[in-house]
């Protein structure tokens, strides 16, 4: 089969030939139809992420169906030919309220899902949502996985509640703001880019607001019609602090990333006097997934596929993700 591999950092991905896995006892082989990129396979690229072990196949989402199973699986489990999606990680553990010390996300050291086909052990392959395709479904694991956790397992995001999402663009933030409309939250959203702006009313927001912008924090919450009940953040850094300000008393602020780097302060009387929640999130467990595949089901949402490459331009792929140029998920279409 074809793989997109990388062999060191700081080199282009190679495309090669490589054995196709053989399922082993309780797993399923999957024949990959489509794979989504995400911002950690850029960051492996760039020698940015932890414990690092090369050369390994990239990717940690995908959707295609069943080609076989290995000896064992359970009854129930997807049987051949059925349309399926993946689980994104491996190991998470018996406890919902945060993963094991070997939790991985799929895709390094483990072989990930820049190839023809996978294997995966049956309790992380689940029914593809019929409403979507395969590249729909290769965009939904890892961001929408990340998304629902920070919305509702962490953040308890309700219906009627205000929501902002920060830096609209990336596919978890999409992803979440979607889930919470679906929800029935009042949703807000900001970006550094006003073309993606102009796209928030389409994916259901009420409105949103350059965050480069003066004063955005007050002109945002007076558009809004008050502050926010829950803030959905990736960025952290030294913006972090106005998420603070934007917070209704009694909010939570969840973020499940750092892109801007460490909180330089958090002054303490606006934690407290708020009575605020600042929780950290991060992917989530099977019966997040689980539960995430239910309420797409049930309110037919479609994740934003921003543009489909071939496999074998997968470098250009993650040029064009490194770049920040996307709204949505970045996919790769399988031969």
């Amino acid at each position: 089969m074809q793989a997109i591999q990388l062999d060191a950092v700081h080199q282009p991905v190679v495309l090669r030939d490589v054995p196709t896995p053989t399922p082993g006892p309780g797993e399923i082989l999957v024949k990959l139809h489509a794979a989504a990129l995400n911002h950690r396979d850029v960051w492996i690229q760039q020698g940015q992420y932890a414990g690092i072990a090369l050369p390994c196949t990239l990717g940690a989402d995908g959707a295609g169906e069943v080609a076989a199973w290995g000896p064992g699986v359970p009854a129930g489990a997807p049987g051949v030919g059925r349309s399926v999606v993946v689980y994104p990680g491996l190991r998470w553990g018996s406890e919902q309220r945060a993963q094991a010390k070997d939790f991985v996300v799929r895709g390094m050291p483990d072989p990930g899902t820049f190839a023809e086909y996978t294997v995966a052990a049956a309790e992380y392959v689940r029914p593809l949502p019929a409403h979507l395709s395969a590249a729909q479904g290769a965009a939904l694991p890892l961001a929408g996985l990340t998304a629902y956790r920070a919305a509702f397992s962490r953040a308890q995001a309700q219906p009627g509640e205000r929501v902002l999402v920060t830096g609209i663009g990336g596919g978890v933030a999409i992803v979440a703001a979607q889930l919470c409309v679906a929800r029935g939250c009042e949703v807000w959203g900001t970006s550094g880019s006003d073309e993606k702006l102009a796209r928030l009313p389409a994916l259901g927001l009420r409105g949103g607001i350059n965050y480069n912008a003066d004063n955005w924090v007050k002109d945002l919450v007076k558009q809004a019609g008050g502050p926010f009940d829950v803030i959905i953040d990736s960025a952290a850094g030294a913006p972090f602090g106005a998420l603070l300000d934007a917070a209704a008393p009694g909010g939570r602020i969840v973020f499940y990333g750092g892109t801007l780097g460490n909180i330089p302060q958090i002054p303490p009387g606006k934690v407290f006097w708020k009575q605020l929640s600042i929780l950290g999130s991060s992917m989530g467990s099977m019966q997040d997934f689980d539960d995430l595949l239910a309420l797409v089901e049930e309110k037919q949402i479609v994740p934003m596929v921003d543009e489909i490459f071939p496999l074998a331009e997968a470098e250009a792929a993650l040029r064009r993700m490194e770049a920040g140029q996307q709204f949505g998920k970045i996919v790769l279409q399988m031969p």
